[in-house]
């Protein structure tokens, strides 16, 4: 679990957006590899992150818990 905060509005999905964006960035994956499979209309969110799962956890791993 990770805790983030965007400053953009939650309607029309742009917080939603937001928060791919900047997960995206800091992750360096693509925007599209990203999407919010629960909690698109909740403050908690989860994400699937499509690619190779080892490589993933490995460059993750240090902002998962």
């Amino acid at each position: 679990m990770i805790k983030i905060a965007v400053t953009a509005v939650p309607e029309d999905g742009k917080a939603n957006a937001a928060v791919i964006k900047l997960l995206a960035k800091a992750w360096q994956l693509r925007k599209s590899d990203m999407h919010i499979v629960r909690g698109s209309t909740d403050r908690n969110k989860t994400l699937l992150i499509e690619g190779d799962g080892r490589a993933l956890q490995t460059s993750l791993t240090t902002y998962i818990e």
